[in-house]
């Protein structure tokens, strides 16, 4: 029988009960006598009448032989004649309809029934309705969505072999058990943000001629106690339904972290929905053929029972994308896209590094905006430059007023980072150096490493401090000032050299040893306190060590720029008159250059002098956008 027929007759049948129940209880009225008009007359006559209502042209009333009703024409001698006979008379207004009447009768019934199939429904439906809360929330891939293929993933081809081996797996099975083994229950993706996890995910379910279902971590958290663990038995049921299958969990460490950290003690919600899914996982019941992957950017934080073999038989690694990884996401998100033929994307890539696959497409997306935006036919090289100074540096905020004294101490403190770092040995190239406001600095120094790297040697890390104070040193030595530019740069070199001391044992006078133990709750954020595992002479010697740090760093960018005040007086000025220079105006001016593409002149004692000296600012003459130098160090 069809559902839908069987369906509608089952609610006939409720609906017919419940008017029968309604016809039940309802408050029955005396069965009222018919009589004439003439029999009532004479009845009033013979003082048999006790009470009437008249309403309109109905009368009802009692007598002693019981209720009765009539109809009556307008007579003008009726009311006259029962007060003469001392009848109780009452009188009502004559209704306007009497399917009105019914109508109102009926409501209470209406709306019982209509409560009453409401809830039957909820109670039916699933997904997020009402008394429905123990459902998963899993959604099943279908065909009629826009499959993501392995094509469509690039940079991670080693995860992407893992888990082509996953979907091999459920499409021939017997490749893989004739020689005894058995399928992974479960794979973790581990990865920073943006490097294609979830992408992954989708091009498993392109892939593979099984069920996909997809769910995320907090979709298992509910207010009510309970709830999470329900949703995960019925989240595994509905795979052993559809076995063999494939369960993704996004941002699984929503429900799998630490047992046992939480305020709540270890009767938390949380841990009782991660006590489920352990069970589900790799427990008394199997669950052959169902395949659970997830991922995760906080590994550290998920409970060491979720990682065991037997759950999570893999972890596959997504890393950040190297060179040829960047060179394989950009082929793949411009094969979407108009290109000039003067686009190249080995340089692109070569200028993007530490970037994931998220950055390298929202950098695409900017560059066929821009290109867009200043009316061009096709995505060009320059379009993809400016992209990403963009996505780098921030948006150019070139209606920001600014005077030419902070100009000039913004040129000053460029130039010092720009000449340290062009001066020191093993140092990453400088890109591009801009005083136009960009975010919430007010000018940038851009460094861009030539290949990757992996490990940094602590020359290298000296020599980026020494970048750092660059800014600083050149506001002191050539302007006689120091501001609140060089803030962020402060800030940045004091956390490196703490790191180098506490972390990585890079001291002299500490040795090889780590100070501090982080103690993480994992339930209220990331390092909200760190454990003292040192005295009080320990904490003053690393404090000591930090500070000699940096001011060696400090003293050796002064030492550098007092031995090319000319050099900085040059970048300083063509700074100023250009606003932003690439690399390779940079090298010409240490070269000897008075300016960007001209060839060398000699020098003149007008154009060597430095220029007028700028009185320091006290905090009475700050205005609001001497704020925004606390960025403006900022590499």
């Amino acid at each position: 029988m069809n559902p839908f027929y069987k369906n509608l007759a089952l609610w006939l049948v409720i609906s017919l009960m419940m008017v029968m129940l309604f016809q039940i209880f309802k408050q029955p009225d005396r069965a009222s006598i018919d009589i004439s008009y003439s029999d009532f007359l004479n009845m009033v006559d013979s003082g048999s009448v006790n009470q009437v209502t008249i309403q309109g042209e109905n009368i009802s009333g009692m007598s002693g032989q019981g209720p009765f009703k009539t109809y009556a024409p307008k007579d003008p001698e009726l009311i006259s004649l029962l007060r003469t006979k001392g009848v109780k008379i009452t009188a009502r207004p004559q209704e306007d309809s009497s399917w009105f009447q019914v109508f109102l009768s009926w409501v209470p019934m209406l709306l019982l029934i209509g409560v009453w199939i409401f809830f039957m429904r909820q109670m039916q439906g699933g997904g997020g309705k009402a008394l429905s809360f123990g459902k998963s929330r899993a959604r099943l891939m279908t065909d009629s969505q826009e499959k993501v293929t392995f094509e469509d993933v690039a940079g991670i081809d080693e995860a992407k072999e893992e888990l082509g081996e996953i979907v091999e797996f459920l499409s021939d099975p017997k490749k893989f058990t004739r020689l005894g083994g058995r399928i992974p229950k479960g794979v973790l993706l581990v990865g920073a943000p943006g490097t294609g996890k979830t992408l992954l995910a989708r091009a498993i379910a392109g892939e593979a001629s099984v069920p996909f279902f997809t769910i995320s971590g907090s979709d298992f958290v509910e207010m009510f106690v309970g709830v999470g663990a329900s949703r995960v038995r019925d989240l595994f049921n509905q795979g052993k339904k559809h076995a063999p299958c494939i369960i993704f969990i996004d941002e699984i460490d929503a429900v799998g972290r630490h047992r046992g950290a939480g305020l709540g003690g270890g009767h938390d919600e949380r841990e009782q929905t991660l006590n489920q899914l352990l069970v589900e996982m790799d427990g008394f019941e199997s669950n052959e053929g169902v395949i659970l992957i997830s991922a995760t950017n906080r590994p550290d934080v998920l409970d060491p029972a979720l990682l065991r073999p037997g759950r999570f038989d893999r972890q596959i690694v997504v890393p950040v994308p190297d060179l040829g990884g960047r060179k394989g996401i950009l082929k793949v998100h411009l094969k979407k896209k108009l290109v000039a033929d003067n686009v190249d994307i080995s340089v692109l890539a070569r200028g993007t590094p530490g970037f994931t696959g998220a950055d390298l497409e929202n950098m695409v997306n900017e560059a066929a905006l821009m290109a867009a935006r200043r009316g061009k036919d096709r995505v060009e090289m320059d379009d993809f430059e400016d992209a990403k100074d963009k996505v780098l540096m921030g948006t150019e905020r070139k209606s920001m007023i600014i005077s030419e004294e902070e100009k000039k101490i913004t040129a000053y403190h460029e130039s010092g980072h720009t000449l340290v770092a062009k001066l020191l040995p093993d140092t990453d190239p400088i890109h591009k150096v801009t005083i136009i406001p960009r975010g919430r600095a007010l000018g940038l120094t851009q460094q861009l490493p030539i290949d990757e790297k992996h490990t940094y040697p602590k020359e290298y890390l000296l020599n980026n401090i020494a970048i750092l104070m660059g800014g600083r040193a050149a506001e002191k030595i050539l302007l006689n000032t120091e501001t609140t530019g060089a803030g962020n740069d402060i800030e940045k070199s004091s956390e490196l050299a703490r790191k180098m001391v506490c972390d990585f044992g890079m001291s002299k006078e500490l040795g090889p040893l780590s100070f501090g133990k982080k103690e993480e709750q994992i339930f209220l954020g990331r390092e909200l306190s760190q454990h003292r595992d040192y005295g009080e002479e320990t904490a003053r010697k690393i404090d000591e060590e930090v500070r000699n740090i940096v001011t060696d760093a400090y003293e050796k960018a002064c030492r550098l720029i007092r031995d090319n005040l000319d050099t900085m007086h040059r970048m300083a000025t063509a700074l100023l008159e250009k606003e932003t220079l690439t690399g390779a105006d940079i090298d010409e001016i240490m070269a000897g250059d008075q300016e960007p593409g001209v060839k060398k002149k000699p020098k003149s004692k007008k154009e060597s002098a430095p220029p007028k000296e700028v009185k320091p600012r006290t905090a009475s003459n700050i205005e609001e956008t001497d704020v925004e130098p606390s960025e403006g160090g900022k590499e």
